[in-house]
């Protein structure tokens, strides 16, 4: 397999996330031939540095990648179309940063040779009941897109996976570009549309199955895996850990113990910031310098 990660911005919990990730899959590298990353802060990723390919993608690239009709999300499908004119028809898996490998490298990496993957399968259009999908599907249930006449039974598969088999993958990916370039310029509903581009596009190029038996995604629990993985790399930090001993622990990493998903009412949220407001904190101190400590002011 040959992985593909994007990362941008200076937030912490991005790239960490993406770090763990890649070390989860590390752990079985006999099925993985390559790791490309595509960032615009390959500075947080000198810990990994020797096990990936690093791509710096500048402002322009971005730019272009975004597409006629500034859609940010489109660059999901560019960094597969840029990596697949790259390797040729060679298998690839896109992760999102909040991903990890559990099961079977083996078992998928063969089923990759024929199959393709997306996390999990969402639900067909037409019977998803958010305002936004039922939007979307009054604005595209019978219209072509790329040459692709959506019906109400096309799925809305999870992206946070995207795995393309060697055959054709090039093509298929140029097909959820045309779709998504398509929706793009009908002003169709924007958030889910280089999901459901790319979604489409693989069902219409392959067998579309959920990759969710490898691969976990917490998308529904960041916060609860933000803190699990902040704790594996301060422990390791801490412990003077080389690599070959994060991989030993992940190898035994109890994966299950956290939840991927977890919801709370909207009151709930209310509530906190409600309880926020009217009970801020107090006694507030901080380090005081002494005065007349100019080196100090000015941070020497």
């Amino acid at each position: 397999m040959n992985l593909l990660y994007i990362t941008f911005g200076p937030r912490l919990e991005i790239h960490h996330q993406a770090a763990f990730s890649m070390l989860s899959f590390l752990t079985q590298k006999e099925h993985v031939h390559s790791i490309t990353l595509i960032t615009d802060a390959p500075e947080f990723y000198g810990h990994v540095r020797d096990h990936i390919e690093l791509i710096a993608i500048t402002p322009d690239t971005l730019k272009e990648w975004r597409g006629p009709h500034d859609f940010f999300w489109r660059i999901k499908i560019k960094a597969l179309e840029h990596l697949a004119l790259k390797l040729g028809e060679k298998p690839m898996v896109y992760l999102d940063t909040d991903t990890f490998l559990f099961g079977d490298g083996a078992a998928l990496a063969k089923r990759l040779s024929t199959e393709s993957f997306m996390h999990e399968n969402e639900g067909a259009l037409a019977t998803l009941k958010t305002k936004t999908e039922r939007r979307m599907a009054a604005q595209i249930v019978g219209k072509a897109f790329g040459g692709v006449t959506i019906r109400g039974d096309h799925a809305m598969w999870n992206a946070g996976v995207v795995a393309v088999p060697g055959t054709n993958n090039l093509k298929a990916i140029q097909l959820a570009l045309a779709i998504c370039d398509d929706m793009c310029a009908a002003d169709v509903e924007r958030r889910l549309v280089e999901q459901f581009a790319l979604a489409v596009a693989l069902a219409e190029s392959y067998p579309l199955h959920a990759g969710a038996d490898f691969i976990g995604h917490y998308w529904g629990n960041k916060a609860g895996w933000n803190e699990v993985i902040t704790k594996f790399f301060v422990e390791s930090y801490l412990r003077k850990s080389t690599l070959d001993k994060e991989l030993e622990a992940l190898r035994t990493f109890d994966f299950f113990s956290e939840p991927l998903r977890t919801r709370r009412s909207s009151a709930h949220a209310r509530w906190v910031r409600m309880l926020d407001g009217l009970y801020p904190p107090k006694g507030v101190v901080y380090v005081t310098q002494p005065e007349g400590d100019v080196n100090r002011k000015k941070g020497r």
